[in-house]
């Protein structure tokens, strides 16, 4: 994973009153009245709401993890935030995607502050995402950014396009999970990043 499997925010292409309008045209679409009194500020109300849900776009997660501290006394042991809540929306239906992040490195010579990792869980949810890409893109920034001897993230949620719609399933959790380095080459090290987050 590289840097280059991290798109940063675009120029935007569409203009406010445009993408207030869509949804104007959606509410119309599914039988509505936008001008009724309960609707006439929704379309305002659903870009800000979406600009707040998207808000990673603007960030770059590199960047985050940019400031590192290499005066740790040798430590080289696992470095783990566990139990890092995120919310994200699905790609493909655009429902809300709500779970949990699991993040560990080996550090190399140098390692960063803990609130950056969070930071960079938030940075990637707050984009249009697959569980899987999300999962990947977490592992690849550490690795891109802190040349770290290993990654590991697993992630748990639950997907509103599972649980409330479709096949509609209440309970079901996703889980994936990116191996690099030593998390991958040595099976008894993932063993004890699962067993430090207690699954």
């Amino acid at each position: 994973m590289s840097a280059e499997t991290i798109p940063l925010k675009r120029p935007r292409q569409v203009a406010r009153e445009d993408a207030e309008a869509a949804v104007k045209t959606l509410l119309a679409y599914f039988g509505e009245d936008p001008e009724r009194e309960g609707l006439i500020d929704t379309p305002r109300r659903f870009v800000d709401a979406y600009e707040e849900f998207l808000a990673g776009y603007a960030e770059d997660p590199v960047d985050i993890l940019s400031r590192t501290f290499e005066e740790v006394e040798n430590y080289r042991d696992i470095v783990l935030l566990k139990d890092i809540r995120f919310e994200s929306h699905c790609e493909h239906h655009i429902q809300p995607m709500i779970g949990f992040a699991h993040v560990a490195y080996l550090p190399g010579d140098r390692v960063v502050g803990i609130s950056k990792l969070a930071r960079v869980v938030d940075a990637f949810a707050r984009r249009l995402q697959s569980q899987e890409t999300l999962t990947n893109q977490i592992a690849g920034a550490i690795e891109t950014a802190l040349e770290p001897r290993g990654v590991a993230v697993l992630i748990e949620a639950q997907h509103q396009c599972i649980t409330t719609r479709g096949v509609s399933k209440p309970e079901v959790m996703c889980v994936t999970r990116a191996m690099t380095g030593a998390f991958a080459e040595d099976a008894k090290l993932e063993e004890r990043f699962v067993r430090l987050i207690g699954k």
